[in-house]
């Protein structure tokens, strides 16, 4: 009898897991489908029952434009660098949205989905990967929305808009923007199991982070050591250079960019590591 169960063939064998460092890919992908089916739960569902729908993905770049248009543009006076308000913070509003909202998502992954998790086995890995793949696609919708507004400050208006072939890069940008959401997601989901601090502190942080990113003004508009804080912002640099791609204007550096990527690689690192370690008993203290 031992035998015989010893000779077939498995469709699926799960072991413990004694590497901390293991993202097991190859079982992820060969989750993909259900990876498929949260990305299109995580995105249909969130404004179903809403009387826009997926208007809001316009509606919540546009408004917020218009409201740093007002405050900022209009009443604090602050530069824009020579380009049109409205496509200055928007260009800086798309990537924040998608940084921000990715990691707002992956920072709960295990409270929110422990009642998935204590039930059905799936590698755990596979709903923060589809939460960044589903916030992809909002970033999607509205970077469609900066390319029209672009479209038309460029064609139709003389504003000193010099784009160039840096453009070529914006795929990298959102690459490290998803790391760095995905890799800082992991440790704050991990932390949050036994203290749930952290999901107000983090609501907090992101704001924070929001005004400690050249978001509502540009990085040229500081200088000394307050330029060395928002710059030593891993998100600066993606802006930054997100803005002098599209609109010749910016701080652009390969250092600050490999900067970025660094961070981006150590937080995924961490993240990785201390995502596997309570992954193997958080259902006792979540």
């Amino acid at each position: 009898m031992q035998k015989s169960i010893q000779n077939d063939d498995w469709t699926i064998e799960i072991y413990p897991k004694s590497k901390l460092l293991d993202l097991n890919l190859k079982e992820v992908w060969r989750y993909r489908d259900l990876i498929a089916l949260f990305v299109r739960r995580d995105f249909v569902a969130v404004y179903k029952q809403t009387i826009f729908g997926p208007l809001w993905f316009f509606i919540q770049p546009i408004l917020t434009t218009i409201m740093f248009m007002v405050v900022f543009g209009g009443i604090a006076k602050m530069s824009t660098d020579g380009m049109p308000k409205a496509l200055f913070y928007l260009s800086g509003i798309v990537l924040w949205n998608y940084f921000s909202t990715a990691l707002s998502r992956t920072s709960t992954t295990f409270v929110n989905n422990k009642g998935v998790f204590g039930k059905v086995y799936f590698p755990r890995m596979a709903t923060p990967i589809s939460l960044i793949v589903s916030k992809l696609l909002t970033f999607g919708v509205q970077f469609g929305l900066f390319l029209v507004v672009f479209a038309y400050f460029y064609f139709f208006t003389e504003a000193p808009i010099r784009p160039n072939a840096m453009v070529l890069f914006v795929p990298v940008l959102i690459i490290i923007t998803a790391g760095l959401a995905l890799g800082l997601g992991l440790i704050i989901t991990s932390l949050t199991t036994k203290y749930r601090d952290f999901t107000f502190l983090l609501a907090f942080a992101i704001q924070l982070g929001m005004y400690a990113t050249p978001i509502i003004y540009p990085a040229s508009s500081v200088s000394g050591k307050m330029k060395m804080i928002i710059m030593a912002n891993p998100m600066s640099p993606i802006i930054e250079t997100f803005r002098y791609a599209f609109l010749g204007v910016g701080n652009f550096s390969w250092v600050a960019l490999a900067y970025s990527t660094i961070v981006m690689i150590v937080l995924i690192f961490i993240g990785v590591i201390t995502f596997n370690k309570v992954e193997k008993n958080f259902m006792d203290t979540v």
